[in-house]
């Protein structure tokens, strides 16, 4: 008869390279984990301060922009004042002048009269 073999307890290379292995993996995998973790808190803090910034930088760009736009209306008006002021100004020099002419004459009208003398009939 065939005796049955005895059982031994042998370590197996291949099978003790595959359990720390795979241990080793989980553990890595572990510690990547929680460094995301970590880094997504931070992340976030980042993105949070980057939206508030962000946001300032926007309300700043909209006044300036109402500035321009005010800046703008004021120098269009200044444009259209100095217009308005030349077209016054001419105005003006054509009534100085025909008030010179209105002078002259009267000053002729005047000095006609004088030198006439009184109507005589």
């Amino acid at each position: 008869m065939v005796a049955t073999p005895k059982w031994r307890f042998e370590y197996n290379l291949n099978t003790l390279v595959i359990l720390f292995g795979f241990a080793g993996g989980l553990i890595a995998w572990g510690a990547t984990w929680e460094r995301v973790n970590a880094n997504q808190d931070s992340q976030a803090n980042s993105l949070d301060r980057l939206d508030k910034r962000l946001t300032a930088a926007e309300v700043s760009l909209r006044q300036i922009d109402n500035h321009e736009l005010r800046i703008s209306a004021v120098e269009k008006q200044a444009a259209e004042a100095a217009t308005s002021m030349k077209a016054v100004e001419s105005t003006l020099n054509i009534l100085s002048s025909d008030m010179r002419l209105v002078r002259e004459i009267l000053q002729r009208i005047e000095d006609g009269g004088r030198q006439s003398g009184p109507l005589q009939e």
